[in-house]
């Protein structure tokens, strides 16, 4: 999920205009996800790979005004700009990725060189790579993606939501989908301006998206 400020960063490059609709409930980006963990021959996890899937609402507000030499295409040189301004900009929000390593808390870096945009079917997909700060190797890894703020809802894909890649052979993965979001939460998200972020009730933890796997 990508907090307001996200926006205002695409909004400052590129002149989009945000039209504030009182009482629209949270979230106001949808993101469908597919995700892979990537192992060293040796058995330890390198890094985190994203294939994230923008809703084609802010998929057409994010390339409003975009030139491109193809009228409604684009290609990754000419979204490069963009996908620099939309990595930079999810820095600050751990890029909505937390993870730990039996248990314990780990550190990723900024993503590696290689980033991309890519326009298919009039929505943008982001790919990028969370490199581990120290590759390791562990019986019990947890990956969570959400957003604290609930501006922007991740979803798993439901064909090849996550795999392991070059995993040991006895690792096991399991894809755990969030809980329901209760009326009483959606009232409540509802009453928050489009144009500001939940920090009042920063509640997205509870309705994280988690990959589980166990090396025994």
């Amino acid at each position: 999920m990508t907090g307001s400020r996200f926006l205002a960063a695409l909004a400052a490059v590129y002149g989009m205009i945000i039209v504030a609709e009182p009482a629209r409930a949270h979230p106001h980006v949808w993101v469908t996800m597919q995700t892979e963990l990537v192992y060293a021959p040796d058995g330890t996890i390198t890094g985190i790979r994203h294939a994230w899937a923008f809703d084609d609402m802010f998929s057409a507000f994010a390339t409003q005004g975009y030139e491109s030499k193809v009228k409604g295409e684009f290609t990754r040189e000419e979204l490069q700009p963009l996908a620099q301004v939309n990595v930079e900009s999810l820095k600050e929000y751990d890029y909505f990725t937390y993870v730990k390593v039996d248990g314990k808390k780990v550190k990723l870096k900024e993503p590696a060189p290689g980033y991309y945009l890519e326009w298919k079917d009039a929505v943008l997909t982001l790919h990028l790579t969370l490199p581990f700060e120290h590759p390791v190797k562990t019986r019990e890894l947890q990956v969570e993606v959400y957003d604290p703020t609930i501006f922007v809802d991740f979803s798993f894909a439901k064909q090849n939501p996550a795999k392991l890649v070059d995993a040991p052979a006895h690792c096991k993965l399991d894809v755990v989908l969030p809980r329901e979001m209760t009326f009483a939460e959606g009232k409540a998200l509802s009453q928050i301006p489009v144009d500001q972020p939940n920090v009042s009730m920063a509640i997205g933890a509870e309705f994280a998206n988690r990959i589980l796997v166990h090396c025994p």
